[in-house]
């Protein structure tokens, strides 16, 4: 088994198509088709089902692919560390969802400590990706949304990943809304104030769960509302208001 026969068997995974996977990989198909079927021999599994409509990973390679992903990944941490041509800087790297507090935050670090000797990445990605990112290393720090109702789901996540949490700062959840808008007057509302409106949220990808959705709401909370005017732009709701105990912000980070 090489390092080679492990990325083409992660691109086909990617494509869903050997054709396309070869083209990818600037090598011919049969090429690609013999390194798969020698790999799979070496290991004793069938790492992809085939049919007429296309090639699709078997249930052992899910597994398999699985691990391999992670054993790239580790290859290009070492890759980068020793023959990257970043003149040797250290690298620190932040997963957040999209928080303009995090971006903010990220900017200040940068201002305090010299560029030159670090090189600093900041994703904004979905949550399943920033458990995943620093349970991989690819990152330092991952910042999430913590509630009542995806506390526990998530709590088993980060201890199965390896990972631990701590509290950053607690923030309470706020409507902010037009001057003008029929709600405008009210110093607080309800959920059920809000049901006749639209509601839109980030879309999760391959994680996509109510359990790792960006913002949950639940029943009975009151939320104040803060108006916003022609010439004033809404503040980050994740820096204003006082606390709420339901809604911690909280910080992800590898246990060393």
């Amino acid at each position: 088994m090489t390092l080679q026969q492990l990325k083409y068997v992660c691109m086909v995974a990617e494509t869903g198509k050997i054709t396309e996977a070869a083209k990818k990989l600037y090598i011919s198909q049969p090429s690609l088709t013999n390194a798969i079927h020698e790999l799979e021999k070496e290991m004793g599994i069938n790492i992809f089902n085939r049919s007429n409509k296309g090639i699709s990973p078997s249930i052992e390679g899910e597994v398999f692919l699985g691990y391999a992903r992670q054993v790239l990944e580790q290859a290009k941490v070492l890759e980068d560390k020793y023959k990257g041509d970043d003149g040797g800087k250290k690298s620190f790297c932040v997963s957040t969802q999209h928080y303009s507090f995090a971006v903010n935050a990220f900017v200040d670090l940068i201002k305090e400590y010299d560029a030159d000797q670090y090189s600093f990445i900041i994703r904004e990605t979905q949550t399943g990706e920033i458990i995943e990112d620093v349970a991989r290393m690819r990152s330092e720090i991952g910042l999430l949304f913590l509630n009542d109702f995806n506390e526990t789901v998530l709590r088993k996540i980060l201890k199965s990943n390896g990972l631990e949490f701590h509290l950053l700062f607690v923030a309470r959840p706020h409507v902010f809304i037009s001057r003008r808008h029929p709600l405008a007057d009210r110093e607080a509302l309800t959920l059920e104030d809000l049901e006749v409106y639209p509601y839109l949220s980030f879309e999760q990808g391959d994680y996509n769960s109510f359990y790792f959705s960006n913002f949950v709401l639940w029943e009975n909370v009151r939320l104040r509302t803060g108006t916003v005017g022609p010439h004033r732009p809404a503040p980050d709701p994740g820096s204003c208001g006082t606390p709420l105990h339901r809604t911690p912000w909280r910080d992800v980070h590898c246990t060393r």
